[in-house]
């Protein structure tokens, strides 16, 4: 039997940083990569002269892969924490020393409170805990029913929360923007039972797990970016929190020289859901009328989405394309004899998806210099009762029938359908403005 390894308070001093790709402190497990986005930042023969748009920007790869280039950008995202982790993913000014040393001050402070309970932060004794899970912290149950069953165990939510107390202790420094982001990227990536695919669900239930030491290795990570950028801090970007069907009013019109993004795509994936378990915890969804409030300012791309009163696809009604589509997508319905709710609605999303990037097209015109370059990240989707939507065909009628030159549709990868076993292509949508 291996002897008991002595147990001795925690120095935050000493944690090492992951290893893992710089300047990515938070981004969607499944958004496009920062190598696509140079590639056609490169092709669109952009320098620090111009304005990029990217209108549906998330948690900001390509704000940042744009800053990194010394490009000035604005991005417009609708969800409020993605909103949020792009503002901090882009503002590069703070004194990253400073950053460290202040998270190392709360790190002590988050352990020393869980080591007054009896409970330790640390692998090695995992099992210690279980004795304490009478006295553990939890969500109010109003709350809670906001998230998926079984996100986050017992044990680790409350060594979660006291930390979460411990960074809304210090929420007015210059720090806290960073610390919640690396709280929130631990949180859904190492410390919660969440697992990734075509969309997020539930995984093996973790007793237990590290959780200051998780969100320490983030703040490292931040640091050693923070660091390398410094450089390029002066470069402007702007984040709104607006819907891109909506464009905001303080963009200069004709100023926008340049757009690349990803909007959604129509399916089934309910994008709320991918960071619930953050924006649910860090309050920026605190109720289901929060949550409604956050749907509604989305493009509807999934069923769980549509609304009464939503109207976007009157933006289509004279598009032959996407009127067969849902004409498709019904007479499947009625073949297969599905009588669901979910599956009622999928002819009407289809219309609203693609109506309210209709409306995007349109607002988005008085923005553009002549000239302007577009680039949209887009996927075919095949989860609607296996009819086919070749999102960037479709698109790119509409996008055309608004004025915009169609410069072509280039192939970015495929992948495997789960509804098909058949391989859906991932492409960008290429535009251009001609004013």
């Amino acid at each position: 039997m291996q002897p008991a390894k002595k147990h001795t308070t925690h120095d935050p001093n000493k944690l090492l940083a992951e290893d893992r790709p710089a300047h990515d402190w938070y981004r969607f497990v499944l958004s496009f990569p920062p190598h696509l986005v140079r590639e056609y930042l490169h092709r669109f023969h952009l320098n620090q002269e111009h304005l990029v748009l990217d209108p549906f920007c998330g948690t900001g790869t390509t704000l940042v892969e744009l800053k990194k280039q010394g490009i000035r950008s604005i991005g417009i995202e609708a969800s409020p924490f993605a909103h949020f982790a792009s503002q901090v993913k882009v503002s590069w000014a703070v004194n990253a020393a400073d950053l460290l040393s202040h998270s190392q001050q709360i790190a002590r402070e988050a352990y020393a409170l869980l080591e007054s309970e009896g409970i330790i932060d640390d692998p090695i004794f995992h099992t210690h805990n279980l004795v304490q899970q009478r006295h553990l912290r939890r969500l109010e149950p109003e709350v809670e029913k906001l998230l998926l069953s079984g996100s986050i165990s017992p044990i680790p939510l409350h060594k979660t929360l006291i930390l979460r107390d411990c960074l809304i202790r210090y929420g007015d420094t210059p720090f806290a923007g960073y610390q919640k982001l690396a709280f929130a990227s631990a949180l859904t990536f190492s410390i919660s039972n969440l697992r990734f695919g075509p969309e997020v669900g539930v995984g093996k239930p973790k007793a237990d797990t590290s959780v200051i030491a998780a969100w320490l290795k983030n703040i490292y990570q931040i640091v050693r970016d923070l660091k390398s950028l410094e450089y390029r801090s002066h470069v402007q970007a702007t984040v709104y929190h607006e819907d891109a069907r909506n464009l905001p009013e303080m963009i200069e019109l004709g100023s926008i020289d340049a757009v690349f993004t990803s909007p959604p795509y129509p399916n089934e994936k309910d994008y709320t859901r991918t960071t619930r378990l953050e924006s649910v915890l860090l309050g920026f969804v605190k109720n289901k009328g929060d949550l409604q409030a956050l749907k509604r300012g989305l493009l509807r791309s999934n069923t769980r989405g549509v609304y009464k009163g939503d109207d976007d696809d009157t933006w289509v009604e004279n598009f032959g394309e996407v009127q067969q589509l849902a004409a498709r997508i019904e007479q499947r319905r009625i073949e297969l004899g599905k009588t669901s709710g979910f599956e009622r609605l999928y002819p009407k999303v289809t219309k609203l998806y693609f109506g309210g990037m209709a409306r995007h097209f349109a607002n988005l015109r008085p923005l553009l210099k002549p000239g302007a370059q577009l680039g949209y990240v887009v996927g075919d989707q095949a989860s609607y009762l296996r009819v086919r939507i070749r999102t960037g065909e479709v698109l790119a009628t509409i996008a055309q029938s608004f004025g915009y030159k169609v410069i072509g549709i280039d192939l970015f990868r495929t992948r495997l359908s789960t509804a098909t076993k058949e391989q859906l292509r991932e492409e960008v949508l290429l535009l251009s403005w001609p004013g």
